[in-house]
């Protein structure tokens, strides 16, 4: 076998095998042949041994990027992992159910999640959980409060943009709306959310927290039809996850406010 360039020096060559290597877009390899080369050497592996341990740290570099852009791209608000949950707190959660969830499989199902029940229970923590587990399950998720879908959503009806926002919707695998519920809709908001979940129905997966029982969800949406007609939709196929108990938070400032009090009485 004739070398291509005889005449270069070690060092050139190094430098030369790493533009070659950024070349075609291999930035572990530039990061890693060196140390990885010098360790072949002193256990005298063979060469596609050695070529292996690049191309593996490749690859994991690489999905480890994908990954990162994909919960990059679904927009949480905040980062929420469900090992960090304390299910101690909320002892009637189904436990069992979250994590089995946690393994994706409704996903390929088609099938959604809703967390529904008091607030201040993690609801969101779990949501944002379950949604990270997903995107590091290689789907592509994206987070909506749910006002905040509603703006865009009236937003692109005003340029008449609803069926182009609707098929950009149709290109994720889940798609997690939280705190449906918090705020009631208008007319137009509720026609306009029934249609983009109905559009999503069997082809995208929803998460969907919410603090009100089904049966106020008229409440949101203002008419018992479109209410109905789209709680049979969100209901069929889905995993129902129940949050009952004190608030989190308001056990926290309780037991803030305790501690304030039991410290000034100390001090004074």
């Amino acid at each position: 076998m004739t070398n291509v360039s005889p005449n270069l020096t070690t060092s050139a060559q190094s430098m030369l095998l790493e533009d070659y290597l950024r070349q075609l877009r291999l930035p572990t390899f530039v990061k890693s042949h060196a140390r990885l080369a010098e360790d072949a050497a002193q256990t005298n592996q063979p060469y596609t041994q050695f070529l292996f341990a690049l191309a593996e740290q490749e690859i994991a570099q690489r999905e480890r990027n994908r990954q990162s852009q994909r919960i990059k791209s679904a927009r949480f608000p905040i980062l929420k992992e469900l090992a960090d949950f304390d299910f101690s707190a909320v002892p009637n959660l189904n436990k069992a159910l979250v994590l089995q969830l946690a393994h994706g499989d409704y996903l390929s199902n088609r099938e959604s999640v809703i967390l529904i029940g008091n607030p201040g229970l993690g609801k969101t923590h779990i949501g944002i959980g379950l949604a990270l587990s997903a995107c590091r399950q290689a789907h592509k998720v994206r987070f909506y409060n749910v006002a905040t879908l509603v703006n865009e959503l009236i937003a692109a009806q005003d340029k008449h943009q609803t069926e182009r926002y609707i098929a950009a919707a149709l290109k994720y695998r889940l798609i997690v709306l939280d705190e449906l519920g918090f705020v009631p809709l208008t007319s137009g908001a509720a026609q306009l959310m029934f249609q983009f979940c109905s559009a999503l129905y069997e082809r995208v997966s929803f998460i969907i927290t919410t603090n009100l029982r089904f049966a106020d969800w008229t409440q949101v949406f203002l008419n018992e039809q479109l209410t109905a007609a789209l709680l049979d939709r969100l209901t069929h196929r889905s995993h129902i996850v129940e949050f009952t108990g004190e608030s989190f938070r308001f056990k926290q400032r309780l037991k803030r406010q305790t501690k304030q009090t039991h410290d000034k009485e100390v001090t004074s």
